[in-house]
């Protein structure tokens, strides 16, 4: 018989953290513990590999990685903005109105 582990999986809310420990048997995968969890069920808006990424410890993992004992499986919410594209746009902003290095350098010669 296979030995048991004992894995956290976590959701964020506005609000809270859901978090709901799983007993699974050694070589469960990450697919097995939000299955066990029934964090899918109660929120289906979440979507596992899709708008949804998952990661084990803070580092992104696939839904067929193998758990250990302990680990912490993370369900990360989309991001709402990408911060690549809010610096090309505060950027931007920031020419339009004279900012930046170039309108410092005018200041520091008057």
């Amino acid at each position: 018989m296979s030995d048991a582990i004992v894995v956290e999986v976590v959701y964020p809310q506005a609000h809270e953290q859901i978090v709901r420990r799983v007993v699974l048997t050694e070589g469960a995968t990450v697919q097995d513990a939000l299955a066990q969890s029934g964090l899918l069920q109660a929120f289906p808006e979440i979507e596992p590999g899709g708008r949804n990424k998952i990661g084990i410890w803070n580092k992104l993992a696939k839904l067929d990685a193998r758990l250990r004992d302990r680990d912490r499986v993370e369900i990360y919410s989309p991001l709402i903005a990408d911060p690549k594209e809010v610096r090309r746009q505060r950027a931007a902003e920031g020419k339009s109105m004279g900012k930046g290095e170039g309108a410092k350098a005018q200041e520091a010669e008057a």
